[in-house]
């Protein structure tokens, strides 16, 4: 006997309970693809739209993020080169999201559970990589990472 149901034949209350299990993902994507097509819509490199970088406006410094908002916009605008350059990490963390979310949604469409528990050791990597990006972004060789 096939234990495999498919949506179609479920009975309501599998749909609801399938429906209220989506539904905190799903809010997320909503937020997040809200966000970023105001920041598509509005251009950061416009100036006026958003407050500057407090880092930036206080030591002359960039910090990881900045570039952040300009790298979401050329990504909006599928000019992944210019998103990049604007800020690689972002870049990379705008495709984690999408990794995680998909594998998050995958779980719970299959009844399984999700808990994201990093090690310690990539926590740490993570950080140092943040770090050294921050670092020579600031030194003068590094200006070819400057957003």
């Amino acid at each position: 006997m096939n234990a495999r149901v498919n949506a179609a034949s479920s009975p309501p209350a599998t749909r609801r309970a399938r429906a209220a299990r989506l539904a905190v993902p799903t809010g997320i994507l909503a937020a997040v693809a809200g966000a970023f097509a105001y920041v598509g819509a509005v251009d950061p490199n416009e100036p006026g739209h958003y407050p500057a970088c407090p880092l930036l406006r206080l030591t002359g410094l960039y910090c990881p993020g900045c570039g952040g908002l300009r790298s979401a916009h050329a990504v909006v605008h599928g000019d992944l080169l210019t998103a990049l350059q604007a800020n690689a990490p972002a870049v990379l963390g705008y495709a984690a999201f999408a990794v995680l979310w998909t594998v998050w949604v995958v779980r719970t469409l299959r009844g399984r559970a999700f808990r994201l528990d990093p090690p310690p050791l990539l926590l740490w990597s993570l950080g140092a990589l943040l770090l050294v990006f921050t670092v020579v972004r600031n030194l003068p060789f590094g200006g070819w990472l400057h957003p």
